[in-house]
């Protein structure tokens, strides 16, 4: 008795559509061509359900089959009950094979010089993930789905994202030579107090500029007329002999290589680098296609 009980059960998935489809087509015949049943077979299961139940749920005549309220009632639930379970099925089918919309989150900069030229390769490796590209310097709210992975740059809060190193950036103090012609160039770090510093205004940037000296770490207090939020602009408004500015290493290479730039203070630097990070909803439940586009960015960076 019990494995006829476990056999019903069992039974009972393939049963709801095989009843579906008979009432969506009106007919065993039209059924089993659908299914490539025999209409006797498509007939049999009808009634294995209806014995299970006890109840009629179709009307048959010899030209037409007519639901009865219980059929209705049975119809209603077949069809709630398969499209949960097709959407359950899509759900971890999607966890399993990288497939479907990827937003992601980059700040201006570092994402045009490191990670938009890397995306070439990783969309042809998976062509069925849709790759959306949230360039922007405000942090998303990656755990409210505002963004499935987020690149970003320094310390991270505590909470409950996970986050994968990508890499370390480095700090830089630069000045366009036309500046220094103009203001003269700072010898330690006490001379700012008299140059105009570029400060950057991003919610998680304090208005200090960190030293070392004589062994002994320290932060000084800068000032200037222009700040701005964007780490791009920073350096453009340096090579435009705005001002002094602290910005990241690796996206001013070209300028101080081209004399653009002039690095200043290098003796005082504290090599506190940024760490760069990959920042997602981590665990048992990560889509596969937010799982294989960190391990990328983590392999290539």
């Amino acid at each position: 008795m019990r494995n006829a009980h476990k056999r019903a059960f069992m039974d009972v998935g393939g049963d709801l559509e095989i009843f579906t489809l008979v009432a969506e087509e009106g007919s065993f015949s039209a059924a089993g061509r659908r299914l490539k049943l025999a209409p006797s077979s498509i007939a049999r299961v009808i009634d294995r359900i209806e014995a299970r139940l006890g109840v009629r749920l179709l009307l048959r005549t010899t030209r037409s089959l007519m639901l009865t309220p219980e059929g209705t009632a049975y119809l209603l639930s077949a069809r709630r009950i398969l499209a949960d379970l097709r959407e359950t099925e899509q759900s971890i089918a999607d966890q399993s094979s990288p497939k479907g919309r990827l937003r992601v989150s980059i700040s201006q900069l570092y994402g045009r010089m490191f990670v938009v030229p890397l995306l070439r390769d990783f969309i042809r490796t998976y062509p069925d993930i849709l790759l959306e590209i949230i360039s922007s310097d405000t942090v998303v709210d990656i755990a409210g789905g505002q963004a499935d992975v987020a690149v970003r740059l320094g310390p991270l809060p505590d909470g409950p994202l996970t986050a994968r190193k990508l890499g370390v950036t480095h700090k830089v103090i630069v000045a366009a030579p036309t500046y220094l012609a103009h203001r003269g160039k700072p010898i330690i770090p006490e001379d700012l107090h008299d140059h105009d510093c570029i400060g950057f205004n991003f919610k998680r940037a304090a208005p200090t500029w960190p030293f070392r000296k004589d062994g002994r770490d320290f932060s000084l207090a800068i000032k200037g007329s222009v700040e701005t939020n964007n780490g791009e602009t920073e350096g453009q408004l340096a090579i435009e002999g705005i001002g002094i500015a602290r910005v990241c290493a690796e996206t001013v290479a070209d300028e101080i290589q081209a004399g653009k730039l002039v690095p200043l203070l290098e003796e005082f630097n504290p090599g506190d680098g940024e760490e760069v990070h990959a920042v997602f909803v981590g665990g048992a439940h990560t889509p596969a296609r937010v799982r294989c586009f960190v391990d990328y960015l983590v392999d290539r960076l």
